[in-house]
């Protein structure tokens, strides 16, 4: 659990990085997550056993995949028009996330999301992290809402609204993918096809 506990800080320290105020004006955000991404992902090998066994390759998984990212593009759209309509900070925090990709191009963006950054999150997040907790005394119940609030709070240093609300319902909606389906390809797939419809394909904007 100590190992567990570890890996938790150095993510938590990343994304203090990547999204506080006192240093996301200092460092490329893009760099800093791809080289987040590998160190978890080595953490995630280092740590965590049995991984081999969490990821099986059979269509139905990957139809399921594919199918969640657009189920989760759907909930995010329909979330975005509803949160304009009720609050007046809710757009200028969705276009302050968008603003991340100016000076980026979308080439390089959408093959990180979806080769390295997708898949490393999930590797760590859910199949780290949420299979380490479930595989304790927690229970897999406790250990998926564990996760999906821990996911969601190392975002808080953005002191966006909407940035943090959309990893809890990512979180949650990938976290609850990962403990009914139980295959690691699975929520690869989801959050990474999710990454590029949502950041550079099909903006909700």
């Amino acid at each position: 659990m100590k190992k567990l506990i570890g890996a938790i800080l150095i993510a938590a320290i990343f994304w203090f990085v990547m999204f506080s105020p006192w240093t996301s004006p200092y460092i490329n955000f893009w760099y800093v997550m791809l080289v987040a991404a590998g160190t978890l992902s080595i953490l995630s090998l280092a740590f965590g056993k049995g991984w081999k066994k969490q990821i099986s390759f059979n269509a139905k998984d990957i139809a399921l995949g594919i199918g969640s990212a657009v189920v989760l593009w759907a909930i995010f759209y329909v979330g975005n028009e509803i949160s304009a309509l009720i609050f007046d900070f809710a757009q200028p925090q969705v276009n302050n996330v968008y603003s991340m990709r100016e000076g980026q191009s979308p080439l390089f963006l959408g093959a990180a999301l979806l080769f390295w950054i997708g898949p490393a999150e999930e590797f760590f997040w859910r199949g780290y992290v949420q299979r380490t907790l479930s595989e304790s005394k927690l229970g897999a119940t406790k250990a998926f809402l564990i996760t999906t609030v821990v996911y969601a709070l190392v975002h808080i240093w953005s002191f966006n609204f909407m940035l943090v609300m959309a990893a809890l319902v990512c979180g949650a909606f990938w976290g609850f993918l990962y403990m009914k389906n139980r295959n690691l390809l699975t929520v690869f797939i989801s959050h990474a096809i999710w990454d590029v419809a949502v950041f550079i394909l099909f903006p909700i904007l």
